[in-house]
């Protein structure tokens, strides 16, 4: 389960496509800061979600809305090393 992985990495990042606001990725963060599991965390939760919009059809602009590789790779970089 997600509380056993945060046991164990102490750890926890949610990326996802959807709206970062009010997303998956909120009702994860809240479900592990209401747990146990937050004691276990040794830095802050990291949330990648899409861009506050819809996601357009153009290609172009749709890999400015939603989390792209770069991105995601830096801030689980950022996670592990304990940065915000």
């Amino acid at each position: 389960t997600i509380i056993e992985s945060v046991r164990k990495t102490t750890r926890l990042a949610c990326v996802y496509e959807g709206v970062k606001t009010l997303g998956i990725g909120a009702e994860i963060s809240a479900m592990i800061a209401e747990s146990e599991a937050f004691d276990y965390l040794d830095a802050p939760i990291l949330r990648l979600g899409g861009a506050e919009s819809p996601i357009p059809y153009n290609p172009a602009l749709e890999k400015a809305a939603v989390p792209q590789v770069p991105g995601i790779v830096e801030g689980l970089r950022n996670l592990v090393k304990g940065r915000t």
